[in-house]
C-alpha cells in the first residue's frame, strides 16, 4: 500500500480508526473524515507515528453532498489520485419493534448508512474513472444479510449497502475499478458498547457467535486491507463476512 492514497470516512473511532491505522502501517497516505473536529489532530499524529507517509483529517459529513464533493476535490488537488476509499461512516439508530419505529430514526439511519455510501461512491467513482483505477470498500454488517428483531431499520440500511455495492461493482468492473463490502459481526467498538443499553451485553452477543467471542476492529481492518489490495484484484461485487462463523449457521 506504500504510496497509495486512502480515504476512510467515519474514521475517528472503532473500525474506521483501526482501518486508518492499519493502512498507516503500510506507508499509505491517508485522509480521514469525521464530524468531531477536535479528535482529528490526535489521530493524524498517531497515523504518522504508525507509518503513514502523509495524513490529514477533514471534517466532513457523509450525508452532505457539498462535503463529499469538496472532499474528493481536496484529495485530487493534494494527492493527484484516490487509490482506495473505505465508506465506513454509520450509525445503529434506536432499536424498537417495527410498529414503534419513528420517522426520525428511519431518516437518521438511512441518511448516514445509505445516503452516505451513495454520496461517497458518487464522487469517489468519478475520481476513479478519471484516473482509470481504484478500489472501494463499503461497510455492511451481518445485518445486511439476515434480520434481527428490533433492529429492522439498521438491517434494512445494511441490506441497501450490499445492493449498492453489487450494482456499482457491475457498472465499473470493466474500468479497472473494484467495489466490495465487509460485513462485521459483533465487534468491540463504541457501537458494540451502546448495545448494552438494549440488553445486548457482550456476553449475550458473544454467545451467539460460533467463535464464542466478539471480533476486534483490527480484525475487520485486515479484511478491508485485503479487499483494497492488489491481492484481491479479481474480487468485485463481493461481501466478505468477518463474523466468527455467524452467517455459516
Amino acid at each position: 500500500m506504500e504510496s497509495k492514497v486512502v480515504l476512510v470516512t467515519g474514521g475517528l473511532s472503532g473500525i474506521g480508526r483501526a482501518t486508518a491505522l492499519a493502512f498507516a502501517e503500510t506507508g499509505a497516505k491517508i485522509v480521514v473524515t469525521g464530524r468531531r473536529e477536535n479528535l482529528g489532530p490526535e489521530l493524524v499524529d498517531k497515523l504518522k507515528t504508525a507509518g503513514a507517509t502523509d495524513a490529514v483529517f477533514v471534517r466532513a459529513d457523509a450525508q452532505s453532498e457539498e462535503d463529499m464533493g469538496g472532499l474528493i476535490e481536496l484529495i485530487e488537488s493534494r494527492f493527484g489520485k484516490l487509490d482506495v476509499a473505505v465508506n465506513n461512516a454509520g450509525i445503529e439508530g434506536a432499536f424498537s419493534p417495527v410498529e414503534e419505529i419513528s420517522v426520525e430514526t428511519y431518516r437518521s439511519v438511512f441518511d448516514t448508512n445509505v445516503l452516505g455510501v451513495v454520496l461517497g461512491m458518487k464522487y469517489e467513482l468519478k475520481a476513479m474513472k478519471r484516473q482509470g483505477f481504484g478500489s472501494i470498500v463499503n461497510l455492511s454488517s451481518i445485518g445486511g444479510q439476515v434480520g434481527f428483531p428490533t433492529s429492522a431499520i439498521y438491517a434494512a440500511s445494511k441490506h441497501a449497502v450490499e445492493g449498492l455495492t453489487k450494482s456499482a461493482a457491475l457498472e465499473v468492473a470493466s474500468l479497472g475499478i473494484r467495489v466490495n463490502a465487509v460485513a462485521p459481526g459483533p465487534t468491540e467498538s463504541p457501537m458494540f458498547d451502546r448495545l448494552a443499553d438494549y440488553g445486548m451485553t457482550k456476553d449475550v452477543l458473544a454467545g451467539i457467535i460460533p467463535a464464542k467471542r466478539a471480533g476486534t476492529p483490527a480484525e475487520v481492518a485486515q479484511a478491508i486491507l485485503f479487499l483494497s489490495s492488489d491481492r484481491a484484484s479479481f474480487v468485485t461485487g463481493h461481501t466478505l463476512a468477518v463474523d466468527g462463523g455467524y452467517l455459516a449457521q
